[in-house]
């Protein structure tokens, strides 16, 4: 039976606020396979979860992460702000989607994999971006779990795919119909998708076949992907992946 990964995005949102430890735990509570997470850095380097570059949106702070230590983050948000390795430390049962949207620096890229190297993290992290970042983590760490960020429905050039070697193909959900997911099938590639909140674009992609399926309403996710497992079984489907 297939099964579908189910990646809960930056935690469970609507219920905790993004990107925080209590946010993280509830969705692995709520019966998340993975959850994906944004890390950036401070002004001293530490790899704080924070999908923005300032403070303003979540925390009221108008002020840039990188203007920032690690300390006075913590200060500014009373510890709202986990760093990366008290994350990590924090679920240590979960699996995690490290989004790296401000780490195309190949610096800064080796700083965050060498914080997860470093807990012993490797096997539970994989890591998703634009082509430019997922470079610098492959140079970073010829072992890592990658999932290609894409946003166009051109598929990438095969000599960027040689050089990433990525396992996941992660397409905005709009772009993705079987069409997609047969070519990303016959190329070799899982397919993952983000951010689809509701019943019917879940319903949809499910149907077409993705491998994952990252999205805001963990627990209506696995809701579904329960409904069509049972589906699967009564149809006496013979066709046999397992995503995660």
């Amino acid at each position: 039976m297939r099964t579908v990964t189910a990646v809960a995005h930056r935690g469970d949102p609507y219920r905790v606020r993004e990107n925080t430890i209590d946010s993280l735990r509830s969705a692995l509570d709520l019966g998340a396979d993975a959850v994906e997470f944004d890390v950036r850095l401070t002004r001293d380097d530490v790899p704080v979860l924070l999908h923005d570059a300032t403070l303003k949106r979540l925390w009221e702070q108008d002020r840039p992460l990188l203007s920032l230590s690690a300390e006075e983050v913590r200060g500014l948000t009373a510890g709202g702000v986990p760093t990366l390795e008290e994350a990590l430390k924090a679920t240590d049962h979960g699996r995690f989607m490290v989004d790296l949207p401000g780490a195309a620096n190949p610096r800064a890229v080796r700083r965050i994999v060498d914080v997860i190297r470093d807990l012993g993290a490797d096997e539970r992290v994989y890591y998703s971006a634009g082509a430019e970042t997922m470079l610098a983590v492959r140079a970073a760490d010829p072992a890592a779990e990658i999932a290609l960020t894409w946003t166009t429905l051109a598929p990438p050039r095969p000599a960027l795919l040689d050089a990433i070697r990525p396992r996941w193909l992660n397409y905005r959900f709009g772009l993705v119909d079987r069409n997609v997911v047969s070519r990303v099938h016959r190329d070799g590639y899982l397919l993952s998708v983000w951010t689809p909140d509701t019943r019917r674009s879940m319903r949809r992609l499910l149907d077409a076949g993705v491998d994952s399926i990252t999205t805001n309403r963990i627990d209506t996710l696995c809701s579904l992907r329960e409904v069509n497992a049972g589906s699967l079984r009564k149809a006496g489907s013979p066709r046999e992946v397992t995503s995660n």
